[in-house]
């Protein structure tokens, strides 16, 4: 694993030296610059998870250089001020700028190993309050006593101990996140970042500037692959990346180095990658729509995370987890399932997976009153939810046409049904469907159905 990068930027060589060898000796990883142009040029080379910056400076004064920073993407790491003359104001400048502490010259040793550690503490369960506000919630071992998952976490643990990436894959909502989570809290990069970065959520052209990061109009801005140094980067619905996107994350992957957009200094990866999608990634490579090379730097370890349906007998292990974590962390009645509850449920299909059944769980704690939640307030708490009878025949296609078009719009009509069905995953619908892929991709472009928009 890495260590915490610190860089210690001060005019005065003996100082820089001791705090060098102090922080070298806790088992940091220390670079030093000696003035304001050297410590924007170590910012750009690696992004570090600390700075020790002091103040006075013969070309460039520390609190211009912390407001220069400030103004970009926000200060990029907690920030220690360092001040033999230092007076309240510039105290109180630093702190509103963003500054974690100011510690004035000569330095404590002792105090400064203390604040470097409160303060890299701080960072640390700050980035843990953004993802808990994003994604809850964050379970650290997935649920459940099936002999499905114990065997998928015993699988996790074992990839854990290897610094290898991972592609794992599974219906939306089945808890692929959970065990991309789990296996960093396994690894050696635990104490390291967890960057998650939803593929899909980013703007067509711009992929490059989140993944890599850039250094345009004089403005530094850190992408993902920095973010996670040391730790782990989940590419969340890696299928859905463009074309141009691929072929620049391939050439890094390849080189184990990046430009930022704009820049002209490689930054090296040291990062393990985990990559999540529902899509079959050999059909997107068929299909022309996913680079084969890529697919195999990506799947050094498969992991497939099976749905919710196939593992069932875990549902009351999951409805008592979600109660339990709903009524510690959001105040929401304790109220127990019954076992006509539990067996309803257990026999839904769950379509949405895992994250359909902890929606639940919170609706009915929201909504009912009780001790006990009943079958019918489950089955009316899902609603619509419920699968819905298949249509009649003559409901989808007019009797009155020509046998040749009655066959046409009978298989637009069924082939969108096996599509939403398996949510565009065309291998899975083949199957059902007992048709060939190619010949399947070819009766799809006939009939004018996108595949896409059914994702």
């Amino acid at each position: 694993m890495s260590a915490n990068h610190i860089l210690v930027v001060d005019d005065e060589p003996d100082i820089r030296d001791t705090v060098q060898d102090i922080l070298a000796d806790e088992g940091y990883a220390v670079v030093c610059a000696e003035n304001g142009e050297a410590a924007r040029h170590a910012l750009r080379e690696r992004r570090p998870d600390l700075v020790l910056l002091d103040i006075w400076m013969p070309d460039l004064d520390g609190i211009s250089l912390l407001k220069e920073w400030a103004e970009d993407d926000g200060l990029p790491c907690p920030v220690i001020m360092m001040s033999g003359h230092g007076n309240v104001e510039t105290a109180v400048e630093a702190t509103r700028l963003g500054a974690y502490d100011f510690l004035e010259k000569p330095l404590s040793m002792a105090k400064l190993l203390l604040t470097v550690e409160r303060a890299l503490e701080a960072d640390k369960l700050a980035r843990e309050n953004v993802g808990l506000r994003r994604r809850v919630p964050l379970v650290h071992e997935p649920a459940g006593r099936s002999a499905v998952m114990q065997r998928l976490r015993e699988q996790v643990k074992r990839i854990a101990l290897h610094d290898t990436w991972v592609l794992i894959t599974g219906e939306a909502g089945s808890g692929r996140e959970t065990f991309a989570r789990y296996l960093h809290a396994q690894s050696g990069r635990r104490e390291r970042p967890f960057v998650d970065l939803g593929v899909s959520a980013i703007a067509r052209g711009n992929a490059a500037r989140e993944l890599f990061g850039s250094e345009e109009g004089g403005h530094l801005h850190y992408g993902s692959l920095e973010q996670a140094a040391g730790g782990t980067l989940l590419l969340d619905e890696v299928a859905d990346m463009d074309l141009e996107a691929q072929t620049q994350l391939l050439g890094a992957l390849d080189t184990g180095s990046f430009l930022r957009v704009g820049g002209s200094e490689p930054v090296a990866i040291d990062v393990r990658i985990i990559a999540v999608t529902q899509h079959d990634l050999k059909e997107e490579v068929r299909a022309g729509s996913f680079r084969e090379d890529l697919f195999y730097h990506l799947n050094v370890v498969p992991l497939q995370i099976p749905p919710l349906r196939e593992h069932a007998e875990d549902i009351p292990d999951l409805l008592n987890h979600f109660v339990d974590y709903f009524a510690t962390h959001e105040k929401l009645p304790y109220r127990r399932f019954s076992v006509g509850a539990q067996n309803f449920l257990r026999n839904y299909p769950w379509p949405g997976n895992i994250r359909e059944l902890k929606n639940l769980v919170q609706r009915v704690l929201i909504l009912g009153a009780g001790d006990e939640i009943a079958q019918n307030e489950v089955e009316a708490a899902l609603g619509s939810a419920l699968p819905l009878p298949a249509q009649p025949l003559e409901g989808l296609v007019s009797f009155d046409q020509p046998l040749r078009s009655a066959r046409e719009q009978f298989e637009k009509a069924y082939l969108e049904y096996q599509l939403d069905k398996h949510a565009g995953n065309v291998s899975k619908m083949a199957k059902d469907a007992g048709m060939e892929r190619t010949h399947l991709y070819r009766k799809l472009r006939s009939l004018g159905i996108e595949i896409k928009e059914r994702r």
